[in-house]
């Protein structure tokens, strides 16, 4: 059996073989560690692939004093709890939510009218703030990219959209 190092050297290389083997070494051992999770979308064979896909993108940072198995379940473990804390974030509707038709054109027209009134609001701003506030919320420029364009400083554009944005949610609960 080869020593640590030299598959962590072996693998940094690109040698498919040595990756092959250490994707039947450890598969199974991924595989009884994702199964220990509850998830809702995804399965433990897709971490285990993105876990494998993730080791094989990023090998060249792979630790060669570390225990290769080591860094592979930590891997794994962290796309694990990645995905898990994404997962908390998602706030499932209920399947009541839009029962029919006409609930679904009033939220579209209700959507419309927040737009309409937004545009309004934002044509209501001092010509330089609305010009640098559509620069970069509507059009995405970066604060140097509209600084490059309007000949003022990053700190300038930023109180330019600190104040345009306060301007809009102060008016926007008005409504």
């Amino acid at each position: 059996m080869k020593s640590n190092k030299k598959i962590i050297q072996e693998l940094k290389k690109g040698k498919k073989s040595t990756f092959k083997d250490i994707y039947f070494l450890y598969y199974d051992k991924l595989f009884h560690v994702c199964k220990k999770f509850d998830f809702k979308v995804l399965s433990p064979q897709d971490f285990v692939q993105e876990a494998f896909l993730k080791i094989y993108n990023n090998r060249h940072q792979l630790n060669e004093e570390a225990p290769l198995e080591a860094q592979i379940i930590v891997i794994c473990k962290n796309l694990i709890f990645n995905h898990l804390n994404r997962e908390k974030k998602i706030i499932p509707l209920h399947p009541d939510f839009l029962k029919n038709e006409q609930d679904l054109e009033e939220a579209e027209h209700h959507l419309e009218f927040k737009k309409e009134h937004l545009f309004k609001l934002i044509e209501e701003l001092p010509l330089q703030q609305k010009k640098i506030f559509k620069l970069h919320k509507i059009d995405n420029y970066s604060y140097k990219e509209i600084a490059s364009l309007t000949q003022l400083s990053p700190k300038t554009i930023a109180n330019h959209i600190y104040l345009a944005n306060n301007f809009i949610r102060k008016n926007i609960k008005k409504a």
